[in-house]
């Protein structure tokens, strides 16, 4: 049984397809993940995964949009998702993790007349 799930960070948008298999094995983007990320995120993404005990998964990702810590963020919700999807007690040991929870801080859009969103040009008197 395939579960599927979604999880947005940012820019970021994460497809989980999360299978039980014989290890761990995680695509992104159909390469492997230790390939597609710097090692400073793979904690992030594999951090749900420690929280429970079987780490015996077949999961297939298509991310895009943002950048490194924004697209692991948002597999990391999505697999998050998919694992209460698949077993319900898994929840109460996610929620209190605060895996669970989207992140809905976002870029604020620039203005015109301003140089960035609320940062004004510099002001001469004379």
């Amino acid at each position: 049984m395939i579960i599927h799930s979604i999880g947005r960070r940012k820019r970021s948008l994460a497809r989980i397809y999360l299978e039980s298999g014989e290890k761990l094995s995680i695509l992104i983007n159909s390469q492997n993940y230790e390939d597609f990320f710097p090692k400073n995120v793979h904690g992030k993404i594999l951090y749900p995964l420690k929280k429970i005990d079987n780490k015996k998964f077949n999961i297939k990702i298509k991310v895009n949009g943002g950048g490194f810590n924004g697209q692991a963020e948002a597999i990391r919700l999505a697999i998050s998702r998919a694992l209460c999807k698949l077993n319900s007690n898994n929840r109460s040991l996610l929620k209190y993790d605060g895996l669970l929870t989207r992140d809905s801080r976002e870029v604020e859009r620039k203005k015109f007349g301003k140089k960035k969103a609320r940062k004004k040009f510099q002001f001469s008197k004379r």
